[in-house]
């Protein structure tokens, strides 16, 4: 039994299953990739978990939180690289571990990823709601309060006015349940037209959080820095704040789900990585910096910060556009997530660890999986409806925290097992830049609390579960099944 949990696939095997008939297009470029990550970096983690992380963390020492958990995405980043390059299929991180560590734990990191990139969507079309009601309020629309708001956050007088089914009250967010509902339907029609949505979406984006820094540096006052640090918890405070925003670095690792689908794996992926990594890192920065600046930290809203912190500042134009971007913005994360989620889903449905008749199925003209597809956004729209978004965030940073730490483990493992396997993009110093990066992640995953771990483990049980009823059963590797 032993053998089999800790069989591993050889990257000659997943180099070969790339011939294989149902592959998907190789249509995505270096731009388009950075693109990509840029639209999964970029959106709920600046324009919305920036508020709270200030507030409630960090103070304007929030800077010092974005460089702390960037300097933690960096380390895993080069991992990530490079594994991308060197096996470029679909399945991110489970494909890594299913490569080096074995099955066992490829299906743990398979089932992380999951809650990654699914709860991540949810979060994100939380986000996307709150921004969407500010930009319609801007015009004096309003949606009824009980269309606006999950279950769980609904005061007893927004319920009580709820139109009632029976004796249950209507209570859900029914702008987060739209844009899912849109957006499934943009990414089951194909790669090509929902990259080049996407990219489209980034220049916009790019252009507002450009206009945030620039416009509003104007107003920024020196005195709202001091303290730099929040005033009940003190440096603690940083690092708990760096691994609450750690959440708006969510995405850049989804760049690596789209190995299958870029043109020139080996190249184009790394440059994807690390070049949409690297702009985002210095633009939240600069974000936080102005952000803290213009307005006390104790006065910052949560639900709509940096539109908020311009409102104080009596600029209704400028909180008009940057309503405007990050809706646009965060429409893109969202796109990214789910599309980066169906691809997880498929890599193990490949493997027999889920039932490939439905995971692994690529429709026949637009070559994407269009049934994992239609289930993410079923799965995404209810549970984006109904729960809140603190504990969706902070469910997906330990998730997320816990993948990086991983690959970050995967590559110093490849490194002693297979010397011989080519490396189109090398991970530096290593075994320094590996061990530091676990180091660095662990270290975050600690910030976050026993409750998120208590969530985590529960989770992992679930999947256990499923691997133990299903999946060790079907496994492809252990029958030996041809693809």
């Amino acid at each position: 039994m032993g053998s089999r949990l800790f069989a591993t696939k050889s990257v000659e095997v997943l180099r070969h299953e790339l011939d294989a008939a149902d592959r998907l297009h190789r249509v995505l470029g270096p731009v388009a990739l950075t693109a990509l990550g840029i639209g999964a970096v970029i959106g709920a983690g600046i324009f919305v978990m920036t508020g709270l992380a200030a507030r409630d963390y960090a103070g304007p020492s929030l800077m010092l939180s974005f460089v702390i958990a960037g300097t933690g995405c960096a380390l895993a980043a080069l991992c990530y690289a490079e594994f991308a390059a060197m096996i470029p299929v679909a399945g991110s991180a489970y494909t890594y571990a299913y490569a080096t560590l074995g099955e066992l734990l490829a299906w743990i990191i398979g089932w992380d990823l999951v809650l990654e990139y699914a709860i991540a969507s949810c979060a994100v079309a939380h986000g996307w709601s709150h921004y969407f009601q500010a930009f319609l309020g801007l015009f004096s629309v309003h949606l009824p309060a009980a269309l606006t708001i999950d279950p769980m956050s609904a005061s007893a007088e927004t319920v009580a006015g709820a139109w009632h089914l029976g004796s249950l009250p209507v209570v859900f967010d029914l702008p987060a349940v739209a844009i899912v509902g849109l957006l499934t339907i943009v990414l089951v029609i194909g790669i090509r037209e929902s990259a080049g949505l996407n990219s489209a979406i980034v220049a916009l984006k790019l252009g507002i959080v450009l206009f945030v820094i620039f416009g509003g540096m104007g107003y920024v006052d020196p005195a709202n820095w001091h303290p730099f640090f929040h005033h009940d918890r003190g440096l603690a405070g940083t690092f708990q704040g760096a691994a609450y925003v750690f959440f708006a670095y969510i995405g850049f690792d989804s760049i690596s789900t789209h190995a299958e689908e870029a043109r020139n794996p080996e190249r184009d992926v790394p440059i994807g990585i690390l070049t949409s990594l690297g702009l985002c890192t210095v633009l939240y920065i600069a974000v936080a910096a102005v952000l803290t600046g213009m307005v006390p930290y104790t006065k910052i809203d949560i639900d709509a910060p940096i539109a908020n912190a311009f409102a104080q500042r009596g600029l209704a134009a400028a909180t008009l556009i940057i309503a405007f971007g990050a809706v646009a913005g965060i429409t893109s994360v969202l796109l990214v997530m789910m599309l980066s989620q169906a691809r997880v889903l498929l890599a193990m449905a490949r493997d027999c660890l889920l039932p490939p008749s439905f995971f692994a199925a690529v429709h026949p003209r637009f070559r994407t999986p269009h049934r994992s597809t239609i289930l993410v956004g079923i799965v995404v729209a209810t549970v984006a409806a109904l729960l809140p978004l603190k504990v969706l965030a902070e469910l997906v940073n330990i998730g997320t925290l816990l993948a990086f730490v991983i690959v970050c483990a995967a590559v110093l493992v490849m490194r002693y097992t297979r010397p011989d396997v080519p490396r189109p993009f090398r991970t530096p110093f290593v075994p320094v830049v590996p061990v530091l990066g676990m180091l660095a992640n662990l270290t975050l995953m600690i910030s976050l609390g026993w409750e998120n771990w208590a969530r985590l483990v529960i989770w992992l049980v679930i999947g256990l579960v499923i691997y133990s009823t299903y999946g060790y059963h079907h496994s492809r590797l252990a029958n030996h099944t041809p693809r």
